[in-house]
């Protein structure tokens, strides 16, 4: 907001903001996404699968050596329990709508109002295509209230 008055003093507006947001950890939509949408600053979400916790490589014992989590063993806050456990609920509710779970989470971004832009990251070109495809994705209200669901019991559990 700071900046936002600032630049009413002849300076370039801010457009967008770049933060962490998924649905392992939604903190902008405590007090940034209403200040986001009512100043017109659009979110670049990034880290939309959270480190690939969110693409179910993990849970399902795909991952590789290479795989981030297993190179950068400090990124804690995507591979704790908490983070686990919920990846694991969301998992559960896209097998269920038989999507994945990479697919889930991304529309989950790219439908809220307040996002701009989703940074995603892909190692190959399947992934690459998966995570573009998500935009022609649109969740329904049920899966919607189940991923709310999830989040009541396990609120933001990277942050």
């Amino acid at each position: 907001m700071r900046f936002l008055e600032e630049s009413n003093n002849e300076l370039p507006r801010m457009i967008t903001i770049q933060n962490p947001y998924s649905l392992l950890n939604r903190q902008f939509e405590v007090g940034n996404a209403e200040v986001s949408m009512q100043e017109n600053v659009g979110l670049l979400a990034y880290s939309p699968l959270g480190c690939g916790v969110l693409s179910g490589k993990y849970i399902e014992k795909k991952d590789s050596p290479n795989s981030r989590l297993n190179l950068f063993k400090r990124f804690v806050r995507y591979s704790s329990n908490q983070s686990t456990e919920a990846a694991k609920l969301y998992l559960e509710i896209a097998n269920k709508h038989n999507l994945s779970l990479t697919t889930m989470a991304l529309a989950f971004i790219n439908q809220q109002p307040f996002v701009t832009s989703n940074i995603i990251g892909a190692t190959n070109l399947n992934q690459l295509k998966e995570n573009i495809d998500s935009i022609y994705v649109s969740l329904s209200d049920n899966i919607i209230r189940e991923i709310e669901k999830v989040h009541e019991m396990i609120p933001d559990p990277a942050t």
